[in-house]
């Protein structure tokens, strides 16, 4: 057992880890909350989690992602793609047309859905297209510039280390 973690399982769970402690965590940080949440989000996620409508997650590029959702028989005007908070929420309703059309085999499912995909820290949306039957959202990774890493100038001249010391001891 892995020190500060407790897996508990009971004899029908083989192996499968429930719970987490995070108590050792949270003495020596600040801010990781979001790793608690984001465990227990994953570790409760119903196995019977709906697969309709199917969809996959590529990386594109370094900071670009792509979510590919098939929508086989929703227009544009039956789609829905929304941001709220650190969430991306797709959803469509198609308008019932049960009542014009008699069916022989109805095997294309044009069911209500709603997907959730959980966005990390400063992942944009930059754009949506629906093309074939297929639906395409564009994601980046846009870091601020005071979150990248900066390369720190070092005076060669001990007089300037010593001015600048100064000066920021004036300012404070």
């Amino acid at each position: 057992m892995v020190e500060g973690l407790n897996f508990n399982r009971s004899r029908n769970e083989d192996y499968t880890m429930r719970t987490f402690d995070f108590a050792p965590l949270y003495r020596s940080s600040v801010g990781f909350d979001q790793i608690a949440n984001l465990m227990d989000r994953v570790l409760t996620s119903d196995s019977s989690a709906p697969s309709y409508p199917p969809y996959n997650i590529e990386k594109t590029a370094d900071d670009a992602y792509r979510i590919t959702i098939a929508v086989a028989g929703f227009g544009e005007d039956d789609l829905s793609v929304e941001v709220r908070e650190t969430s991306l929420i797709v959803s469509a309703r198609k308008a019932d047309e049960d009542g014009e059309k008699t069916y022989l085999h109805r095997g294309i499912a044009t069911r209500a859905f709603e997907r959730r995909f959980h966005l990390a820290d400063h992942v944009q949306v930059t754009g949506a297209a629906h093309a074939n039957g297929m639906l395409h959202i564009d994601l980046e990774r846009q870091v601020p510039e005071a979150l990248k890493p900066r390369q720190i100038r070092i005076a060669s001249d001990v007089k300037a280390v010593e001015k600048d010391v100064v000066d920021a001891k004036a300012v404070n």
